[in-house]
């Protein structure tokens, strides 16, 4: 180790090598395998690994309407395609790998997960699989039910190739013939109604055991002959297509960002074409059209051996019971201090960390009903990300409006595909008085925070929330995360800093608490990284611990790269995409990179740094990527109270780093290699071993 006080980092040409960047796509596929090995895991409960493979399904159908679109996107240029060698190479890579994510997906789902539920008496049938009960069923639910509203249409010129919804299900058929006006119209086109199911249970056959259900794309498929009566169907397929999905609206033009935003959610359905879809025995003159018209490149085509919207067994899920083919289930604790406490007297004691989803949302949502009922509460102000339709929360700020209380709402309108619920929860703020505000236009904002001014004896008390997750109902209870209950003064009046410079854009004052993007948090991070190097330079242990969703900033990653080579110690734990590259000699050699994938989705992003035994601290809502540093109102939040900073490194990082059962460890080729314990090792989980710490069942 060079002790000298002087750092030494590697040479700039080194750090300038691509080689020691992985790629962003690749990684993030990667993500999906080790998703989708979850999947295969004979130990997940059966129900469970389709969930699995439906959560894969989703996240490729983002990769393609997000990462693909956005490539592709690059290589137009004032409409006309010039791809660079570079872009053609990164694409053909992303399409070789996809492809072979998408092939074992199927597989999986054929050979295993489908023959182990019809083990278990839940039956999935294809048309020859039903019994003549059945299919006498299936035909009158077709023509009750599917066929008033199926609308086929048959190509010709009058008759042009029709809109076709972003990801919804069509069909594509091959016609013999004439049609009823003696022309030879060769090819029409079938839309599935969205308003349909698509999983539908079936009569129980007498010989059968257990539930059956079918697909909506199998009704179709065995009755779509009955649509062109006098004609013959010489072939068919179900197609799917991806489209960009990507909002854009022209921001120095604008002058209302929520019309504008209204306007443009409609053509998110219609975007530009970048992944088409069809049934494995799609015959090739049918693909080859489809491409044609959706101006798809062929490395873009998949030919599945099964439903082209995989997302839609998730129907399945919730419809086949089976409670033992399912993971336990499972009740977030609510701390002892919180049950029955009056949340204010509570925090001016003591502040309150709460671990989620091991430890209930609820004390949050009911720290802000409380504000809103509250007669002493004169404001309240908070951020909002991401909070779904339906919001007990969002309930309540509505009704601390119309209680009279100063309510200021940041509403982040560009929140992808959730901006329809975030114009509708901003629509109805705005209703009942409270102040709507929409962040900073080009700056997504990021932050979750939320801010509580009451009188107390004749001067105004601040409460603050600060967390690592979205205000949601749902994800609360799905995503792991940390969040901050807190009547500190210095932090709560930093926070009241931020909104008002949010609200009025004027520049912040200087914060010595929070760090806030994209002003001072990657200055902070890149300042708190050098620390410890120079720490460890100077012969002194250096340490870094830092979990998060995405590590893609290369001067974050320039950062790590020069404190590896001074020696300082550091563990990564990243869930998803990650651009470093470990276990380089004389480069990274002393940082390991794990990813966790488990029962929940991994969301909290911990910051430690040793800092001489400071232990410093600090939880947020940014991940090292160069859109959350630059380009989003982030804010990172110091845990200062000894005992909760103690909670947040033995809770959120040390059982990270001991898992030997959910972990995956990157290696410098840039490949994933799955944990496992060693001889006479006991396996740990440290999910599991959370659940049961934080919130053990109740005893029998």
């Amino acid at each position: 180790m060079n002790k000298n006080s002087e750092p030494n980092p590697p040479t700039a040409l080194a750090l300038s090598k691509s080689s020691i960047y992985l790629n962003r796509e690749l990684s993030q596929l990667a993500f999906n395998r080790r998703v989708l090995c979850q999947a295969e895991d004979s130990t997940v409960p059966l129900l469970e690994r389709l969930r699995y493979l439906c959560i894969v399904s989703n996240n490729l159908d983002e990769f393609f309407e997000v990462r693909i679109a956005s490539l592709l996107a690059q290589g137009r240029i004032d409409g006309e395609t010039r791809e660079t060698p570079a872009l053609v190479a990164a694409l053909e890579r992303t399409s070789i790998e996809c492809h072979q994510v998408v092939e074992r997906q199927y597989t999986i789902l054929n050979e295993e997960i489908l023959p182990q539920l019809s083990d278990q008496g839940i039956h999935l049938l294809r048309d020859q699989d039903r019994s003549d009960m059945q299919r006498a069923w299936v035909k009158a639910y077709f023509d009750r039910e599917v066929r008033p509203l199926l609308t086929p249409i048959g190509l010709d010129p009058a008759h042009p190739f029709p809109q076709v919804v972003n990801k919804s299900l069509n069909f594509i058929v091959e016609l013999s013939g004439k049609d009823a006006f003696g022309r030879g119209t060769a090819i029409a086109i079938v839309k599935a109604p969205r308003v349909l199911p698509r999983v539908i249970q079936l009569p129980t056959d007498p010989g059968t055991q257990g539930l059956s259900f079918c697909l909506l794309s199998s009704v179709i498929h065995a009755h779509i002959a009955d649509m062109f009566t006098g004609r013959e169907v010489l072939s068919y397929s179900q197609f799917r297509v991806t489209r960009n999905s990507d909002l854009w609206v022209d921001e120095e033009e604008v002058k209302n960002l929520r019309q504008a935003l209204q306007g443009e959610l409609q053509s998110r359905q219609f975007g530009v074409a970048v992944r088409l879809e069809v049934a494995k025995n799609c015959p090739p003159q049918l693909s080859n059209f489809l491409l044609e018209q959706f101006s798809i490149n062929k490395n873009r085509l998949y030919a599945v051996d099964g439903p082209v919207n995989m997302v839609r067994l998730s129907e399945l899920i919730e419809h086949a019971g089976h409670p033992d083919l399912r993971f336990p289930a499972f009740v977030p604790a609510i701390p002892p201090k919180l049950v029955g406490a009056d949340i204010f007297s509570l925090l001016k004691k003591q502040d309150v960390l709460l671990h989620h989803p091991f430890q209930s949302f609820q004390p949050v949502v009911e720290f802000i009903r409380a504000a809103a009922y509250d007669p002493d509460v004169v404001a309240i102000k908070q951020t909002i990300y991401r909070t779904g339709m339906n919001s007990d929360l969002m309930e309540s700020l509505i009704t601390a409006a119309q209680r009279g209380k100063e309510v200021t709402v940041i509403v982040e309108l560009m929140a992808r595909f959730d901006e329809e619920a975030n114009i509708n929860w901003a629509d109805r703020l705005e209703r009942v008085g409270a102040q709507v505000v929409y962040g900073v236009v080009g700056l997504k904002t990021h932050a979750k925070m939320a801010f509580v001014i009451r009188r107390e004896e004749g001067k105004l008390t601040y409460y603050s929330h600060l967390g690592t997750g979205n205000y949601h109902p749902t994800t609360t209870k799905l995503y792991t995360d940390f969040g901050l209950l807190t009547a500190n003064p210095d932090l709560c009046t930093e926070v009241n800093e931020i909104f008002i410079h949010l609200t009025s854009l004027t520049k912040p004052k200087k914060l010595h608490f929070l760090w806030l993007a994209p002003f001072a948090l990657q200055k902070e991070f890149i300042r708190a990284i050098r620390n410890e190097a120079r720490i460890a330079r100077e012969g002194r242990p250096g340490v870094i611990i830092a979990k998060m969703n995405a590590l893609l900033d290369e001067s974050v990653i320039r950062a790590l790269y020069a404190a590896s080579a001074d020696g300082v110690k550091i563990d990564l734990i990243v869930r998803g995409a990650c651009a470093l590259r470990p276990g380089l000699p004389g480069l990274s050699e002393n940082i390991r990179v794990r990813s966790i994938i488990g029962r929940f989705l991994e969301h909290s992003r911990i910051f430690y740094f040793r800092n001489d035994l400071a232990h410093d601290v600090y939880l947020g809502s940014a991940d090292w990527m160069n859109r959350n540093l630059f380009r989003r109102i982030e804010v990172a939040f110091p845990v200062l109270d000894k005992a909760l900073k103690k909670r947040v490194i033995t809770e959120g990082l040390h059982p990270y780093l001991k898992d030997n059962t959910n972990s995956w460890e990157l290696d410098s080729s840039g490949q994933y290699q799955r944990r496992k314990p060693r001889l006479r090792q006991t396996p740990f989980t440290a999910q599991k071993f959370l659940m049961q710490t934080l919130a053990p069942p109740p005893s029998t």
